[in-house]
């Protein structure tokens, strides 16, 4: 891609949306703030909800993982789709009727105990943080590919204009430019396939070849931008220039033989026509019939598979920054009808990644070999189409990628500022404002020291949190009187060790091999029964804490606003 379009399409979405926060209402009261004045119509929330859910993970990393994982990583898309189904079925509008700003707002509501709010916010923005860490990467990610650019200045980008929108005016902004972040996403992944699939077809329309490994259908140089460690399984004659298992190299022709081999950073390697890609070596060789099949892309791929389905189905109604755009509904019928709106929406989308990533297989194989699989989105306008017409498709896909960091991380940092808020500084708009730097500054240092790992990966790990955590306290806390202040305290505290473990293990160290790495890697499959058993037997061991305003609060959860109950005003007490 040229530079000089990538940059453009970067600086483009930037200040646009910039400009929409900026000429939007601007907010001047706590209630613009944290919840736009519940006054958002269900058409415009759907479209910021479809806007901060479809993060990098989504507009990069489902592609990405395609590619390299093949047919098992569809179930990505369906579970975060089916996520808002379970949302909708269960906790949509008796949240939107709770009263409450944030989630932990709705944990003291329900459970009338300063401590569960206490661990509630912990894990609001421990969760947040996680989900933030991976926009940041790919910002990095992005800005490399199409400037070159050091990694750390993508993620300086994004929390730099974020801040600007969220200071100047908190939700009632972050809705105007997250609606239109959404159809931005939509557009820049529509427009270039349109042409994709028209330069696939005048290409011959090639397929996957069935029995082999993928292949480089004519000599090609790879870039290795990072040191990595490929696996050779059969002996390959390449011309290295640059750094491989510590020699150096100036076109020189040199036989890598099966096995292990470092390339350094910044090493050019070029491959004959018909040499099988080299792989990560953390990442299955699989010939084309094996990528298409499912429960064949990962190492125990039937328990990584159920656990993804429970982590994505689960996780969605967990999620800090989905669960407060319901506070800005009218009312539950409202609530509702969003999240149907948001259904079709995120439909629409989903159908689009998966094709990037099977065009990805023939046409750009060699980003399984750089470990950047996440950037076939962004490599393939210029490999198939090229010219002045790939260059304008590629910053149209540059432009919506940023347009995906920033719509995401403007909906965690509201919902992290308004914890940080609410339960550590003195609340209202003074506070909100310093808590939104907090939000940003943390995940920011944690993504530029951090190794980097796939985007959808690190993303389906805050899922698998948010599942082992909130899902068991929203689902008991609406439909089941019985929950007590010590089961919530105990099963919140049990889900989020479990899972922070296997989140940390993961990330500071990678998975071990065998079972045991792929239960470190898709922890949800154990880690959200035990939340909700131990919520479940500590309640039931406990019968006398059961809060004294239940009765009244299950009222409230369930009665439809049309009937008029008197509902008062919740507010949440002060530390």
């Amino acid at each position: 891609m040229n530079t000089a379009y990538g940059l453009a399409g970067v600086l483009l979405v930037a200040v646009a949306t910039v400009l929409i926060g900026v000429l939007g209402r601007i907010s001047r009261t706590t209630s613009d703030f944290y919840v736009a004045s519940r006054t958002v119509t269900p058409l415009r929330n759907a479209s910021a909800i479809g806007g901060e859910y479809l993060s990098a993970a989504s507009f990069l990393g489902i592609a990405g993982l395609i590619l390299a994982y093949g047919a098992d990583m569809l179930w990505l898309p369906v579970g975060w789709t089916g996520g808002y189904l379970i949302l909708l079925v269960l906790v949509s509008a008796p949240l939107r009727r709770s009263g409450a700003y944030t989630l932990p707002d709705f944990a003291e509501a329900r459970l009338e105990s300063m401590a569960v709010r206490r661990v509630a916010s912990v894990l609001v923005v421990l969760i947040s943080w996680l989900y933030l860490l991976p926009q940041f990467q790919s910002a990095g990610l992005v800005l490399r590919t199409v400037t070159g650019a050091p990694v750390w200045s993508g993620g300086v980008l994004v929390a730099v204009v974020v801040a600007v929108n969220v200071l100047v005016g908190g939700m009632r902004s972050v809705t105007l430019v997250q609606a239109f972040q959404y159809w931005m996403k939509l557009t820049a992944l529509a427009v270039p396939l349109v042409f994709l699939l028209l330069a696939w077809r005048y290409d011959g329309a090639p397929g996957l070849s069935g029995e082999t490994p993928p292949q480089f259908s004519e000599r090609t140089t790879v870039s290795v931008g990072l040191a990595v460690t490929v696996e050779v399984t059969d002996p390959v004659r390449v011309v290295v220039d640059g750094v491989v298992d510590g020699r150096t190299y100036e076109e020189t022709p040199v036989v890598l033989t099966p096995g292990l081999h470092h390339i350094a950073q910044n090493t050019a390697v070029t491959f004959p026509a018909g040499a099988e890609v080299p792989h990560v070596s953390d990442r299955p060789a699989t010939t084309d019939h094996e990528w298409a099949m499912p429960l064949d892309g990962r190492p125990h791929s039937l328990y990584a598979t159920y656990s993804l389905i429970l982590a994505t189905f689960l996780g969605t109604m967990g999620l800090p920054h989905v669960l407060v755009r319901f506070y800005t509904n009218p009312d539950g019928r409202a609530a509702r009808r969003t999240t149907v709106m948001v259904l079709s929406l995120l439909g629409a989308f989903y159908l689009l990644p998966a094709v990037y990533g099977a065009l990805g297989r023939l046409y750009t194989p060699e980003l399984l070999m750089t470990g950047r699989a996440d950037a076939v989105v962004l490599t393939l306008p210029g490999r198939l189409i090229g010219g002045l017409g790939g260059d304008l498709l590629g910053a149209l896909v540059t432009g919506g990628a940023v347009a995906a960091f920033l719509s995401t991380s403007s909906g965690i940092t509201v919902s992290v500022a308004g914890v940080i808020a609410q339960d550590i500084l003195r609340g209202g708009v003074r506070s909100f404002r310093a808590g939104t730097l907090l939000a940003l500054v943390v995940p920011l240092a944690l993504a530029i020291a951090a190794r980097s790992l796939p985007i959808a990966d690190v993303v389906g790990l805050a899922f698998a949190v948010a599942a082992s955590t909130f899902c068991p306290l929203l689902v008991l806390g609406v439909w089941w009187r019985r929950l007590t202040v010590p089961g919530a305290l105990a099963g919140l505290v049990t889900g989020g060790l479990a899972a922070g473990t296997a989140v940390i293990v993961t990330i500071t160290a990678g998975p071990p091999d065998g079972l045991l790495g792929a239960i470190l890697a898709e922890p949800a499959a154990w880690t959200v029964p035990v939340a909700f058993a131990t919520m479940i037997i500590v309640s039931l061991c406990t019968p006398g804490r059961v809060p004294p305003g239940v009765a009244r609060m299950m009222v409230r959860l369930h009665t439809p606003e049309s009937l008029a109950v008197d509902r008062g005003t919740w507010r949440p007490r002060r530390v």
